[in-house]
């Protein structure tokens, strides 16, 4: 919106672009949660596609990678490193990949010559470091999963090699890309809401989905992949920074792990599901109804593709990894309330809450300003116009990122397509306050102190 606009006008505006929009959705595509995939909105058009390696060939690489399958004339993805055998036994016959082309893992990528325009990498997240910055030393592009990396050094490494080699690293801070959140962003910034004083924002993780992924799952240790804070809630730090528009000064954490712990496991239970648990009937976070019986989250399993051997599968899963295990039996440490408390440069503040234990999952948000007020939870919001009383709503359908994960993708193309990285809004450099957000909220959860951001 131009600054010279009176609030009328940028009403008047907005107010033609709101409404209900039914947006389409990949026929075939899923998420991690098995939810379709929204179609990207924009067409751009290429000479020739875009060619990429993808590191780490797990879900997110899937996503990600997905788009060359419905978008073949603007992505082609032409390797890939993946250390589980069938994965990237998959990935190779998704896209067509050559076996010089198929690597174990990510060092063997570099080993070569370049033979490619840009590296997706959607390894671990401990292991973000090493292959972004192999990558931009050798002249690759790169969409880089979030978090950037675990150690805030390491960001800051990342961020000073990619100024250095003038190389494009997007960080897949997808709800940028959510419509929901840009035209949040949008009516925030036009002044509609006249002087916002205050946001709260809330992400129910869904007490399921807790217990798979922080629990029992691959990030359920914080010392040996990332803290929670940024693993799970980054998106958010960063949607709150960019929505806000201004610096954050200070923030201050409070949370820790209450439930899933030893002194709360019910007299009966057994370190595995699997072993006769006494009280696996009435428990909530049963591996066997969630994972066997429900089938619920099997993508973590890699199944066979003959179905007559699937059940069985998932039960020998379960009896051998973490996701079989008691969830009040694991080494886990990752907290399951986290609350911060956000000030921005002018007063603005800011409330987030991540938690556990909902029966719901998709973020809430509400916006206060001095002219209006806004509450929305992803899907749909209310904008409430104080001198008027009139409300005004606007809907969408949606996926489990608000139609940002493909969003993302394409405009990742375009900016390697055209060497400029002002056709992102989630480059390496607007992503690197947010995670220092999230590390000094970390440090202040911990030291019980409130915290200073600086860049």
């Amino acid at each position: 919106m131009q600054k010279h606009w009176t609030r009328r006008d940028a009403i008047r505006a907005l107010g033609l672009s709101l409404g209900s929009a039914t947006l389409p959705f990949s026929s075939w595509a899923v998420d991690e949660n098995q939810h379709p995939i929204l179609l990207a909105d924009k067409k751009i058009s290429l000479d020739k596609p875009i060619t990429a390696i993808t590191c780490g060939a797990g879900n997110r690489g899937n996503v990600y990678g997905g788009y060359a399958i419905q978008y073949p004339d603007q992505l082609d993805i032409v390797g890939v490193a993946e250390p589980i055998a069938i994965r990237n036994e998959r990935y190779c016959k998704k896209h067509n990949i050559t076996a010089e082309n198929s690597f174990v893992t990510w060092e063997h990528v570099f080993k070569k010559p370049k033979f490619a325009d840009a590296i997706i990498i959607t390894t671990p997240d401990d292991l973000h470091y090493g292959p972004c910055m192999k990558a931009l030393e050798m002249g690759y592009d790169v969409l880089l999963e979030k978090p950037i990396s675990p150690s805030e050094k390491e960001c800051r490494e990342i961020l000073a090699l990619a100024k250095k080699t003038g190389r494009i690293v997007a960080v897949c801070h997808v709800l940028r890309y959510a419509p929901y959140f840009v035209k949040l962003r949008e009516i925030m910034q036009s002044g509609v809401l006249g002087e916002v004083v205050s946001i709260q924002h809330f992400e129910p993780i869904e007490h399921k989905h807790m217990s798979h992924s922080y629990v029992r799952g691959n990030w359920h240790n914080s010392k040996k992949t990332t803290p929670i804070i940024l693993a799970k809630s980054c998106h958010d730090l960063d949607i709150l920074r960019w929505m806000v528009g201004k610096p954050c000064t200070h923030i201050q954490a409070f949370g820790s792990l209450q439930w899933f712990t030893n002194k709360n496991a019910p007299e009966g239970s057994t370190t595995r599901c699997t072993d006769g648990c006494k009280v696996e009937g009435i428990c909530p976070y049963s591996a066997l109804e969630i994972y066997y019986r429900k089938r619920q989250r099997n993508y973590v399993f890699d199944l066979p593709e003959d179905k007559t051997k699937q059940a069985e599968y998932v039960l020998e899963q379960l009896k051998t990894t973490n996701y079989g295990r008691c969830v009040y039996k694991m080494d886990n440490d990752q907290p399951d309330h986290y609350t911060s408390n956000i000030l921005f440069e002018g007063g603005l503040t800011a409330a987030f809450s991540m938690e556990a234990f909902t029966s719901y999952e998709g973020r809430r948000t509400r916006i206060m300003g001095s002219l209006g007020d806004i509450v929305g939870d992803m899907n749909s919001f209310t904008m409430t116009d104080f001198l008027t009383d009139k409300k005004t709503e606007w809907k969408q359908n949606s996926d489990g990122h608000g139609g940002g994960d493909w969003r993302l993708v394409t405009d990742w193309i375009n900016a390697v397509s055209k060497k400029d990285p002002s056709l992102l809004t989630s480059t390496i450099d607007a992503s690197i306050e947010s995670h220092v957000m999230g590390f000094m909220a970390e440090k202040s959860r911990l030291d019980m102190k409130v915290m200073e951001v600086k860049l």
